[in-house]
């Protein structure tokens, strides 16, 4: 696993996520302040980037205009993106 800055836009959210607003907000001030102190997980398969984790920081990144989050990245084949999908 390596950390890396991406751009948001180029990390799919595959599942569908319902997140707390509050939480967000909360996490958006906090990001202004001090910066995202935990990077999100995501999966590269095929040099593309998934989503699964962090939702609530992403969300927070995104809605403050970020171009890029630091983010844990593992790579896996396509079998292991379809065992996080079903």
């Amino acid at each position: 696993m390596r950390v890396q800055e991406i751009a948001i836009a180029k990390i799919r959210r595959p599942l569908p996520r319902q997140n707390d607003q509050q939480k967000v907000q909360t996490l958006m001030e906090s990001i202004q302040e001090i910066g995202l102190l935990e990077p999100i997980d995501v999966l590269e398969v095929e040099g593309e980037y998934y989503g699964f984790s962090g939702c609530h920081r992403y969300e927070a990144c995104q809605r403050l205009g970020l171009e890029t989050i630091r983010c844990n990245v593992r790579r896996a084949p396509r079998s292991v993106l379809k065992m996080h999908l079903a």
